[in-house]
């Protein structure tokens, strides 16, 4: 694998959903949150779906009967909500050995979230995280997903082109952000979008655990 010519230079990975297993618990957070402003509770694949978008937009798409100047209070109820859970959340298992095994070949690593600077900051402050992300972007810092900008940002950046920056994400909207950024994308099955919608966006390939993304990117990165 030493001699192989590398495909990608940069990795960009999704947060919730892809690395971290948080899907179940923001689902519940959304729901209780709509609930608490007195909007009807959407559906468990209705919150799901506005997963990796920012915050407001997610809330806005998720809870369409509530008005808009019920947003900010509906932001502040899902943020209670998910501190409550906070300490229930963690890296899917197989994580840590995926990442350093990349970091140990020569990749850059990067993060592209919907979630806002200071969410993310809060989980890569972790010991078992420090330096393993040589950057990141958030929805509140740039756009929010689809968006490709922050894609766009990561590329200039490095000084990547866009089809030497993968994008690792389980939702359209990674992959839509992808596409649209000109990146190539690989897409897991066991985050918050079913992997049938995946193919309209025409990724590399759909991965169902995190030991088979690791096969895949060991094999084809």
């Amino acid at each position: 694998m030493a001699d192989t010519p590398r495909r990608f230079d940069l990795i960009a990975f999704d947060w919730d959903g892809t690395l971290y297993d948080s899907t179940g618990i923001i689902v519940r957070c959304i729901q209780e949150a709509v609930r608490d402003v007195g909007g009807a509770v959407p559906t468990e694949r209705a919150a799901a779906y506005v997963i990796g978008m920012s915050l407001h937009q997610a809330l806005a798409h998720a809870a369409p009967d509530v008005p808009p100047e019920k947003y900010p209070q509906l932001g502040q109820r899902y943020r209670f909500h998910y501190a409550r859970h906070q300490d229930d959340l963690s890296l899917f298992p197989g994580v840590l050995p995926l990442l350093g095994d990349l970091k140990a070949r020569g990749y850059l690593l990067a993060v592209a979230t919907g979630k806002s600077r200071r969410g993310l900051n809060e989980v890569l402050g972790s010991v078992e995280l420090r330096g393993a992300f040589d950057g990141s972007r958030t929805a509140d810092e740039t756009a929010g997903k689809p968006h490709p900008l922050m894609l766009q940002e990561l590329q200039a950046e490095f000084g990547v082109a866009p089809g030497r920056l993968l994008m690792v994400g389980d939702t359209t909207h990674d992959l839509q952000m992808a596409a649209s950024a000109g990146s190539p994308s690989v897409g897991v099955s066991y985050g918050a979008h079913e992997p049938d919608a995946f193919h309209a966006y025409a990724p590399l390939a759909v991965v169902h655990s995190v030991a088979e993304l690791h096969a895949w990117l060991r094999d084809n990165g």
